[in-house]
């Protein structure tokens, strides 16, 4: 089965799985609910938005300039940055250095890169041990699963669910108490990050003049994962780059507030590199990723690269009519989401992944709450026509549109058939489609062409 039809298929399943429905309507109620109310402490949010899309721009566009100074400031402290094309060369570069480190445990924070390289897969036909430390990305890791959402990973889970998956994978008794289900994760995670020879962590922001790692969390879990293992390796896209520490306060806030409601996350942490000779904790080492793996095919499209000012926030999922009715597994791509079915066949591949681009309503939802303001639903449509130019177009899809564009042109032809020929031939187009869910479309008995003429 094409990717096409898997996602259609399974788009029509989740849409009509009321009980899954349910759990993801009351989970993302919380959140919108949450985010309305943190809105209110910004005496002018539209400003914050324009700010930090400035900044955004302002970078993407000297993208190469920033990098640099990031790459130049990192090492001056002892750092080391390794420059991934793609996620091969990210993987090889990782193996080599769980290699000398005789690497046998791996702690991980929450990281969306990690999972777009499939690095726990890698990890583990290595022999290595990759423990998720996030509470959320731990969950779905004991049920075999991807993160179901940018920043909930189990968002479409409820605490039956998680119990009963903590009872098949961990053997405890059953319990629907929250607290004794997150005090049982802690306790068997707390060990690992003692014994664990590497830590890894994503990156939320590169800050050039500082030559640092940004890393916004709500648990604590990725402080733990880079301070207690010899070796840390930050894995961060090369668009996560802001020009300066204090642009943090900016973007923080917006990071927090746009995707939990939180004026800030509970954790923030800025790492510039490995510990010092007079501090008293951190890693030997630390190894900074930049990774590219397709971000520069949208940077060389001037339409399309603000894609890539996106903070990964996940508001624009949140409030998504398509993603709340489809769920995030459906798009079989690390990125869901609106901004998901921008980036993804840029990311991956644009003859694979067209479909995406198509997986919207363009109500421009997704637009209006994006804290960086990205025309996403412009974009979309932007993805759409290039799938076109490159001739990506179903068969089917490209005769239809061509015999509708003759007719349109000519009402010779339109007047041609009469009305039950085109309502059969009409019948016959959407029965897949517009039929399946919809009232059958029909033609008028007399054309308005027809009417005119008999009236005078």
């Amino acid at each position: 089965m094409t990717k096409v039809l898997q996602f259609l298929a399974d788009a029509e399943q989740k849409a009509f799985d009321l009980e899954h429905r349910r759990k993801i309507r009351f989970n993302i109620g919380k959140y919108n609910a949450a985010v309305q109310t943190g809105l209110t402490w910004y005496d002018d949010h539209e400003l914050a938005r324009e700010r930090a899309s400035y900044l955004k721009s302002k970078v993407i566009n000297n993208l190469d300039q920033y990098l640099l100074e990031f790459e130049r400031n990192f090492t001056a402290r002892g750092g080391k940055v390794i420059w991934a094309q793609d996620a091969n060369d990210a993987l090889r570069e990782i193996g080599k250095i769980m290699a000398r480190r005789k690497a046998r445990t791996v702690v991980k924070a929450k990281s969306m890169t990690t999972e777009e390289i499939h690095l726990n897969h890698f990890l583990g036909q290595n022999g290595i041990d990759s423990i998720e430390t996030d509470l959320g990305e731990y969950i779905v890791q004991l049920n075999g699963e991807r993160p179901y959402h940018i920043v909930t990973p189990a968002m479409h889970l409820n605490k039956h669910d998680i119990a009963n998956i903590f009872v098949k994978h961990l053997g405890i008794e059953y319990t629907d108490d929250a607290q004794k289900l997150v005090l049982t994760a802690r306790h068997l995670l707390r060990d690992k990050y003692t014994t664990a020879e590497v830590g890894i962590t994503g990156g939320n922001f590169l800050i050039a003049d500082t030559g640092a790692v940004a890393v916004t969390e709500n648990e604590g879990n990725a402080r733990l994962s880079a301070t207690f293992p010899r070796t840390h390796i930050a894995i961060v896209g090369i668009e996560k780059v802001i020009p300066k520490l204090e642009d943090l306060a900016l973007f923080w806030p917006l990071l927090s507030t746009s995707g939990t409601g939180q004026q800030v996350t509970v954790y923030n942490t800025i790492y510039t590199g490995p510990r010092q000779p007079l501090e008293k904790d951190g890693p030997d080492e630390m190894y900074v990723v930049l990774l590219d793996n397709g971000r520069t095919n949208l940077l060389a499209q001037p339409d399309k690269r603000e894609a890539l000012h996106c903070i990964r926030c996940g508001a624009c999922l949140n409030v998504c009519p398509v993603y709340k009715n489809i769920g995030g597994h459906t798009y079989e791509a690390t990125y869901s989401g609106p901004i998901g079915s921008v980036i993804t066949p840029h990311l991956s591949g644009l003859p694979e992944h067209k479909h995406l681009s198509y997986a919207s309503s363009l109500c421009g939802a997704c637009t209006s709450v994006c804290p960086v303001k990205i025309n996403i639903h412009g974009i979309l449509l932007k993805n759409r026509q290039q799938s076109v130019q490159e001739g990506l177009a179903d068969k089917e899809e490209r005769l239809a549109v061509k015999l509708w564009m003759r007719a349109m042109l000519s009402r010779t032809l339109l007047n041609l058939l009469p009305a039950r020929a085109k309502n059969y031939v009409l019948t016959r187009l959407l029965d897949l489609s517009w039929n399946k869910r919809r009232g059958t479309l029909a033609v008028a008995p007399k054309s308005f062409n027809r009417m005119w003429r008999e009236r005078k």
